[in-house]
């Protein structure tokens, strides 16, 4: 059983006891993948690859690391704000269990007028796409990430595996390219870890990085262009 922990913004995020490690930053859940992964992410990629507003046109996402249903939340929000279709593609090798759900309080934290769709999410069956509103599909995928086979399929990748000190094996060369390869010609990968040796390792296989301002307690976050 995990330990519940509730972040300095009020969210709640989850600790792993033998990993030493949080799902979330304490400093804040919601506003980390706000600042990350919404706006250094999907509104990015929308101001600076789609000048015209195309919203009927989806964006695919694959994020890596399904964890909370944090960010697959934020971006449910998104999507129905902004009217823009959104097709997600989650990657989650240990689903959390269902009692562990409940002890998450996002759906509280951030307004929206469907707050039971944070529930919808985690009730939707794995290994099936499934439209969880009008402009957002989900597929919900039971997969490690090195055993992916995609091939210039999306817009924009979630990195946001457990930090390299405590799953080394998921941040190398060899799982960048998988990535690199699910990406479309200059698609992009944002994450929180600006490490020495995931940089190098996204260097490695062809990504152009940019450092950028990080979340509250993190000085910096990544942002890397797929060639």
């Amino acid at each position: 059983m995990h330990e519940i922990i509730q972040t300095e913004d009020g969210s709640a995020t989850f600790y792993v006891p033998e990993l030493n490690e949080h799902y979330h930053s304490v400093h804040g859940a919601v506003q980390e993948s706000l600042h990350i992964f919404i706006q250094a992410g999907i509104r990015y990629y929308l101001e600076t690859h789609r000048p015209v507003f195309l919203p009927s046109i989806p964006l695919q996402i694959l994020e890596a690391g399904f964890g909370t249903g944090l960010n697959a939340y934020l971006t449910l929000i998104e999507a129905e704000q902004q009217q823009q279709f959104i097709s997600y593609h989650s990657l989650e090798k240990y689903p959390l269990p269902p009692e562990e759900i409940g002890h998450l309080n996002y759906a509280s934290c951030v307004p929206f007028e469907k707050p039971e769709l944070f529930a919808a999410l985690h009730r939707s069956p794995w290994e099936q796409e499934i439209a969880l509103t009008p402009y957002f599909r989900l597929y919900k995928q039971q997969q490690d990430f090195r055993d992916i086979g995609f091939e210039g399929q999306f817009d924009l990748v979630f990195f946001d595996a457990f930090n390299p000190d405590v799953q080394p094996h998921l941040w190398t060369a060899a799982v960048f390219e998988r990535f690199r390869q699910a990406l479309k010609p200059g698609g992009l990968l944002v994450t929180y870890c600006v490490k020495g040796l995931v940089k190098q390792a996204l260097r490695q296989v062809g990504f152009t990085l940019k450092r950028l301002p990080g979340p509250p307690g993190k000085r910096e976050m990544l942002r890397a262009t797929a060639p």
